[in-house]
């Protein structure tokens, strides 16, 4: 006997995605030589992304500046804001607390952790980024040669769909899914990243303690305020999915969009903690070498004679890092990733104030006790 009640309802995806969904199972691989000018095309996008991908200030000031020129590409604009975030967890291995709370070795596997991750997104995205820049110069949908620059044949379908269709919101979550992925393949799942950084101890108790939130600063009135997410399980790809599709919600809020792109535009990024909170921080230590950890914080404000937490400008504590490129495996299987490309939905706007306060504190507790506190 039958139960059609019990079969597996269908998803009905909207127009538009079941227009990419089409291109994507219709999609046959098409390798030829190319003509003299597209060979030109792909040399200029190769050096000028190996110029902009030095580090981790030239990638987020690369993202911002071609959000500034491409307002339509949403994506570059998440990226610049994920990517300053980037910066100051690595200056933070260099601050106050973290080193003395982890051995020389554990600082140097997490900056290489943070380092090689904002690289790699960098090195898959930006090609991805000039090329579009330079159909918009031709007025010609370039989408085509985006193979020999090693991306996805996914994304390959999905700029095409964008020329055609210009949906923003469709192409950001393209690209955050891409991204991810990508991430996965070439840094999440390598045996010496799970054994030297995943798998240890300290970065588990970081999730328990939420000491990763990505914030989002932005000025109103005389203070900066901050909105952002607290991010746990980012070891998972499906949860780091999930926490970019709600980062770009929170960010492009009609609520506060203007305003961190007001603050982004008028603050460089300079990977110290002092550009968006200075009364807590500075870039200068005013650490008395030697001496042993005093709490310093109460309610998010300084005690009276208290050193500012100590978060040095990026450039000044470590330097450029020659990075090896991937042997490339497209992640890609089948269209069925339509599924995680579902309108995204709107994030209400909260401060993270309380939840980053309580964040520095915890942190402070573990650094007079010099060692990660577990809180179970």
């Amino acid at each position: 006997m039958s139960f059609p009640w019990f079969k597996k309802k269908k998803t009905t995806y909207p127009p538009i995605l079941n227009e990419l969904k089409e291109l994507l199972e219709n999609k046959k691989k098409v390798t030829y030589k190319l003509t003299d000018s597209e060979e030109r095309i792909v040399k200029k996008i190769r050096e000028k992304t190996s110029i902009e991908n030095q580090n981790n200030i030239t990638r987020t000031q690369a993202y911002l500046s071609y959000y500034q020129k491409h307002p339509e590409i949403h994506w570059s604009f998440l990226a610049h804001m994920v990517s300053r975030n980037a910066g100051w967890n690595m200056t933070d291995l260099k601050g106050t607390c973290l080193p003395r709370l982890l051995s020389d070795k554990e600082v140097m596997d997490f900056f290489l952790f943070l380092e090689r991750g904002n690289w790699l997104i960098f090195q898959d995205a930006y090609p991805q980024l000039l090329l579009y820049e330079e159909s918009k110069k031709r007025k010609v949908n370039l989408a085509y040669l985006l193979p020999h620059f090693f991306v996805s044949v996914f994304m390959d379908q999905v700029w095409t769909h964008f020329w055609k269709n210009r949906d923003s919101s469709l192409l950001t979550i393209a690209l955050i899914i891409n991204e991810q992925n990508h991430l996965e393949q070439t840094l999440m799942k390598q045996p010496t990243v799970q054994s030297s950084v995943l798998g240890k101890l300290e970065f588990a108790l970081q999730d328990i303690m939420s000491m990763n939130q990505i914030l989002f600063p932005y000025d109103s009135g005389r203070q900066t305020n901050l909105t952002g997410k607290t991010i746990h399980h980012f070891e998972e790809l499906d949860s780091r999915i999930s926490i970019g599709k709600d980062l770009y919600a929170i960010l492009f809020h009609k609520e506060i969009q203007n305003a961190v792109e007001q603050w982004a535009y008028k603050t460089i990024h300079s990977g110290s903690r002092r550009d968006y909170w200075p009364h807590l921080f500075n870039h200068v230590s005013e650490e008395v070498p030697g001496k042993i950890y005093k709490i310093r914080l109460k309610k998010c404000a300084l005690l009276p004679g208290s050193p500012h937490f100590y978060s040095p400008n990026l450039l000044n504590v470590w330097k450029d890092v020659t990075h090896t490129v991937p042997s490339h495996h497209d992640w890609y299987r089948d269209s069925s990733v339509i599924n995680d490309m579902l309108p995204v939905k709107k994030e209400l706007i909260e401060s993270i104030e309380g939840d980053y306060c309580t964040t520095l504190e915890k942190l402070e507790l573990a650094c007079v006790a010099n060692k990660i506190l577990p809180l179970f």
